[in-house]
């Protein structure tokens, strides 16, 4: 009687199937992931879409192996894994491409891509590996001289080189985290089509995090929605579209007094919508911007002529998912970002964001992440309460600096304020965030404002925070400056604002007064769907 003898098994090759049950993190008393599951099919890019902060980074840090969840389960072809470190989920088969570049940038390009690798050995046989490089590049799109020096490249060829770092260990499963945001239209086709290429040939699962509904719609087969921490919708690319896409991504407000989706009057035309809008921002304006170009953080334009104005006593909320542009907005009316063209002006005078112009015009400004944008963490409360006005009376006398002056009103901002320390002399950086953010606010909002910039200026804060916060905005507004809110949420900026405009891909698309606004149709301009019929309104408004 013979025996045929079962040869072992070959390790897994080729995309492979991902399934995450019940999947919980949390940070503290602080949950960033709460009960996440999810399931992906071979071969198949699957979109995560969410606002900052939903969970989307710790959910794929968890698949590749960066953190562990407290509660849930991870399976890999049907099989439970537990991925306790990278090196663990690499020989698995599993690689992240990250939104920020990770290569070293006085290497070569050669260099840069065996790097990649888990091991490299002591000795190279350079004519034998860029044999082997230059066969591997032919089996790609890019084209890329392995000479060069990441330092010599292109925000878009370095793009490309981290996607080649992973390509050429042959991932099973390959994660892209905003894979495309230094890239232009033209290079992100290139690159998110070759993604799903590389996918429909079985070769790998690609999972794709993305701010861009083009991007889902285009290349993704499936797409999961995260809201704070949870999984929201699951559905195939096929049977949704952006507005749906938007609308579970910022979600119903159950606490909202206003029905805002049955306010619009159906027979309302273009025509009386911007005379509305026109009416809403007559003279005086505090801001005016026109024509404001500003490249972003890689070198691409990411500020596209914007042209808007806010009125005294007005809010003006700008909506849109994050990463169209907000944050460079900010930082070129602030002073942090070069503008490349384009005129701003603060109650009709030029407006360059100088300290002195900033003093002159009183222009305030409450960032986001205010511990890294608006403070310095080792100076105290009292210190960083000074910082805009060190060398002005009472607080300076004749350039010899009053300290006694300085603690003294620093005390009784906290005392205002409400702001808890462990006193005036404690550094800020021991502070809660949301006293540092009441802490900014009591020095922004001392004294007369003409325009307040506010960026995500709840973002992160407990409710009680939040209701003082915006508290304090309405009463700027009711003083008589004009505030740009620049708010990811939705409910915040239907709340406050007066009217609303909202940023796609670093333009203005689409402007309606909050009285008249509709959630999904907000949503679908944020979604990116409605560009070109709706850009004419925003410009109109401040004609």
């Amino acid at each position: 009687m013979s025996h045929t003898l079962i040869p072992p098994p070959k390790p897994a090759t080729g995309a492979l199937a991902l399934e995450i049950i019940g999947l919980t993190k949390r940070f503290g008393s602080f949950t960033a992931m709460d009960q996440v599951s999810m399931k992906l099919e071979p071969g198949t890019v699957h979109a995560l879409l969410g606002e900052n902060g939903a969970g989307k980074s710790t959910l794929v840090k968890c698949v590749a192996g960066f953190q562990q969840a407290e509660e849930g389960s991870i399976l890999i072809d049907d099989h439970e894994q537990t991925l306790s470190n990278p090196v663990v989920a690499r020989a698995l088969g599993i690689g992240m491409v990250y939104q920020h570049f990770t290569l070293a940038p006085g290497m070569s390009v050669a260099e840069n891509l065996l790097l990649a690798a888990d091991r490299v050995p002591l000795w190279i046989d350079w004519r034998a590996k860029r044999a082997e490089l230059t066969a591997f590049l032919a089996t790609t799109p890019f084209q890329l001289d392995l000479d060069a020096c990441p330092a010599e490249l292109a925000a878009g060829e370095k793009q490309k080189l981290e996607l080649l770092k992973q390509l050429y260990l042959k991932p099973r499963l390959l994660i892209l985290d905003e894979p495309t945001s230094v890239l232009t239209p033209q290079e992100a086709d290139e690159v998110l089509g070759h993604v799903r290429e590389f996918a429909r040939s079985g070769q790998c699962t690609v999972i794709i995090i993305t701010h861009k509904f083009r991007e889902v719609m285009a290349y993704a087969d499936t797409v999961t929605v995260l809201r704070r921490g949870r999984a929201v919708h699951h559905g195939r690319v096929p049977d949704t579209n952006p507005a749906l896409l938007a609308q579970a991504m910022m979600g119903e407000s159950a606490q909202n007094p206003l029905n805002f989706e049955t306010k619009v009057p159906p027979a309302l035309t273009d025509k009386a919508q911007v005379a509305i809008n026109s009416v809403a921002v007559k003279p005086p304006l505090a801001l005016q911007v026109q024509g404001l170009t500003a490249l972003g953080d890689r070198g691409t334009v990411a500020l596209h002529g914007l042209t808007f104005a806010v009125g005294c006593g007005e809010i003006l909320g700008v909506a849109g998912v994050s990463g169209n542009g907000q944050r460079e907005l900010v930082e070129s009316l602030v002073g942090q970002r070069a503008r490349l063209a384009g005129q701003v002006s603060v109650m009709g005078d030029p407006y360059n964001a100088t300290r002195l112009e900033n003093r002159r015009l009183k222009v305030r400004s409450l960032p986001e992440e205010p511990l890294r944008n608006a403070c310095v963490g080792n100076l105290s409360v009292t210190e960083n309460m000074a910082l805009r006005d060190f060398d002005q009376a009472p607080l300076s006398n004749k350039g010899v600096l009053n300290f006694a002056a300085w603690r003294q009103r620093a005390r009784e901002w906290i005392a205002e304020y409400g702001i808890k320390t462990q006193g005036e002399n404690a550094p800020i950086a021991s502070l809660s965030g949301g006293n540092v953010q009441r802490a900014v606010l009591a020095r922004e909002l001392a004294g007369d404002i003409n325009i307040l910039i506010a960026a995500n200026p709840v973002f992160g804060l407990d409710f009680a925070a939040v209701e003082e916060i915006h508290t304090r905005l309405r009463q700027a507004c009711q003083r008589g400056a004009g505030v740009l809110l620049i708010s990811e949420d939705l409910d915040e900026l239907l709340e406050l604002s007066d009217r609303i405009v909202v940023m796609s891909e670093g333009q203005i698309v689409f402007e309606t007064t909050a009285a008249l606004a509709d959630r999904k149709e907000l949503g679908a301009h944020m979604g990116g769907g409605t560009h070109h019929d709706t850009h004419h309104s925003a410009e109109k408004a401040v004609a």
